[in-house]
């Protein structure tokens, strides 16, 4: 959303047009990522599959398609509004050309730029939301899928997505970066996080060390303890590395996934849940991907 400064306001964001463009694209992905999502990988996990067992309506499926075609316009636009005032507040500090120099980047730099930006943005909400107990109630409910596949990726509470997407973003929008840039990153972004989800086999060879991949992601989201506090970043594996939460055990994958929260298996029930009073036992909660059981906590 951040285009070249204004000329009157010398203001370093969100031209108008760049505004619209980037609205266009939120409100375009929402829809269209569920088409990119049947057309390709749908056959993909078909002939890669990591699960050969699980069905294609496999459980939960039209949770997450409720989650896919209501929360993603919405949390951008929310998002949107939480990352306004503070880009305005902080423009003032902006040396006006800065902006005009990062957005006159040729556009795949910017892109590379983007990603390594937002990703440690990710990495450290990521931790944040699976650390904080307040906080891990709204991600809770995106590790209480039990089946994956590429729709998993779009189960995630509301406050979960627009928190971590306005601080992965802030540096993004202040830095001036061109729309034209950002919205091919919102497309790669879209693609890699269904892929990443994915009921697929496939494998990375020495990338693993650099790029996500399924793998990786999956045992983010396994529940099994050797697993836990592993894998934050959404796009580079290697954020993980260098924090040393990398962990990819050769070519296994997680058992099991999901978490022991008493999370409701409907929409409107996962969207309060994280509101509703605790109890005594459900305040242990294990650092992360899971609470810990009763008899642990």
């Amino acid at each position: 959303m951040c285009g070249k400064p204004d000329s009157a306001s010398n203001q370093p964001w969100l031209g108008g047009r760049d505004l619209d463009f980037l609205l266009h694209v939120a409100d375009q992905l929402g829809l269209r990522s569920l088409l990119i999502g049947l057309m390709i990988f749908v056959p993909l996990e078909r002939l890669f599959a990591l699960r050969e067992q699980q069905k294609i309506l496999r459980k939960g499926v039209f949770t997450d398609l409720i989650y896919a075609i209501f929360n993603g316009t919405a949390v951008d636009i929310l998002a949107g509004m939480l990352l306004a005032p503070v880009i305005g507040a902080l423009a003032v500090l902006m040396p006006p050309s800065l902006p005009s120099a990062v957005s006159s980047q040729a556009t795949w730099l910017q892109v590379l730029e983007i990603i390594v930006l937002t990703d440690l943005g990710v990495y450290a909400a990521h931790r944040a939301f699976h650390a904080i107990p307040v906080l891990w109630r709204f991600h809770s409910i995106h590790h209480s899928v039990e089946e994956m596949d590429w729709l998993a990726a779009f189960h995630s509470h509301p406050v979960d997505q627009m928190l971590t997407k306005a601080v992965a973003l802030l540096p993004v929008f202040f830095l001036g970066f061109s729309g034209a840039s950002i919205g091919i990153y919102f497309v790669i972004y879209a693609a890699h996080a269904m892929f990443i989800h994915a009921n697929v086999k496939i494998n990375f060879g020495p990338l693993k060390w650099l790029i996500a991949s399924p793998q990786f992601h999956h045992w983010h989201h396994a529940g099994e303890r050797a697993a836990y506090d592993k894998n934050f970043a959404g796009q580079l594996a290697i954020i993980d590395l260098i924090f040393g939460t990398f962990r990819v055990p050769g070519a296994t994958t997680p058992a099991k996934y999901g978490v022991d929260d008493p999370i409701p298996a409907n929409y409107f029930g996962q969207i309060g849940y994280p509101f509703l009073p605790r109890k005594g036992h459900d305040l242990g909660k294990a650092v992360v991907g899971t609470v810990k059981p009763a008899s642990e906590a």
